[in-house]
């Protein structure tokens, strides 16, 4: 049996040697702080999904933005304690990955056409794959090109059977954070060769 004394320097030990490995470490284990992505996460629409998706973006050190055009659901985002957009910013070639999270709304071709414009890094909507993609006529019907329409993703987010809408907002964060760290996703772990 070991002494608390023990333990505590076994711990340190190994906290020590762990971080000085990899720096990743420190952030993991609270030494150091998490660095700043500097990236807006923008929820477009204000759904239980968007809750979820903000919070843990927040979290995962995105810069969480709300867009709602509808200004009765404006109200209750701001209800919630959001500050909601009523449109996303054209040509402004900001650093964000666009969610578009509700396929059934009536503007999703208007707000689509909007991040499409806005020089957003990634563009993608919500939907189940074994439907119609609902913002393909949509854009179409507004002159969208289709290479313009071919940037939107759908579906998004990492497929591990999403049911409810933390796991849904879990499951597109963690495919943003694959994507923008160049990662495929999922449980493939590529070993760096040694040298």
């Amino acid at each position: 049996m070991t002494s608390a004394a023990e333990n505590s320097t076994l711990t340190s030990i190994i906290s020590d040697s762990t971080a000085a490995e990899d720096p990743t470490c420190e952030v993991a284990h609270g030494h150091a702080p998490a660095p700043e992505t500097g990236r807006a996460l923008v929820a477009v629409f204000f759904s239980p999904v968007a809750r979820f998706l903000l919070a843990y973006g927040q979290d995962a050190g995105f810069r969480p933005v709300l867009a709602e055009p509808d200004p009765e659901q404006a109200e209750a985002a701001r209800q919630a304690g959001f500050v909601p957009l009523a449109a996303l910013p054209a040509g402004s070639g900001w650093d964000a990955d666009v969610v578009v999270t509700d396929h059934h709304r009536p503007e999703l071709g208007l707000v689509l056409q909007q991040a499409l414009a806005s020089g957003a890094r990634w563009v993608g909507v919500m939907g189940n794959p074994r439907h119609p993609a609902p913002h393909i006529p949509a854009l179409a019907g507004l002159g969208v090109p289709d290479p313009e329409i071919a940037r939107v993703h759908r579906p998004i987010g990492l497929n591990i059977g999403s049911r409810n809408p933390a796991e849904i907002a879990i499951a597109t964060l963690a495919g943003l954070i694959a994507d923008r760290n160049g990662r495929p996703g999922g449980f493939s772990f590529p070993v760096p060769a040694a040298g």
